[in-house]
């Protein structure tokens, strides 16, 4: 199960994180990837917007974990990034802090090994274009195959044909 699709602007970023907000449950988790500033955090924006959640929603490079309450689920949002152990990443204990709510990991792909096996991943790169993002969201395990299809279609606004 693979999306591509095309944001032109931050703005398109947050919209296509709050569209998927809607077909999230307790206890999902997305592992974001992609370069430096290509827009993890953008993205995790949208998503708590979509979610209901009120306020700043800021990178957690330096606090590692942010938890954001008020919407339909909390929202946690790590970064794994200056982690340099897979013990560190144990020890933040973030499956048991996002259990009743959603858990996107800022450079997940360091770490996918440890992320359940029905989780999503979304890919932001850059490229060409500086405001231009390419955002590729792949599902993995049945619980994201019984919502794929409702999800391609909440998506197409933003399907990149090319």
């Amino acid at each position: 199960m693979r999306i591509d699709l095309r944001s032109g602007a931050a703005g398109d970023t947050r919209a296509i994180g709050a569209e998927l907000a809607p077909f999230l449950r307790p206890g999902d988790v997305i592992a974001l990837t992609g370069e430096l500033g290509a827009g993890k955090t953008t993205f995790t924006q949208g998503v708590a917007r979509g979610l209901g959640v009120d306020g700043a929603v800021v990178s957690p490079t330096f606090t590692l974990v942010r938890e954001y309450r008020g919407g339909r689920l909390p929202v946690v949002h790590a970064d794994v990034y200056r982690l340099d152990r897979v013990q560190d990443v144990i020890d933040l204990g973030m499956d048991e802090i996002a259990e009743d709510g959603v858990l996107l990991v800022e450079w997940g792909d360091a770490v996918e090994g440890l992320l359940p096996p029905a989780h999503l991943i979304v890919e932001l790169t850059i490229p060409g274009d500086y405001d231009e993002r390419a955002v590729t969201i792949a599902g993995t395990g049945d619980p994201w195959a019984l919502r794929w299809e409702r999800l391609e279609r909440a998506l197409e606004p933003w399907v990149d044909a090319a």
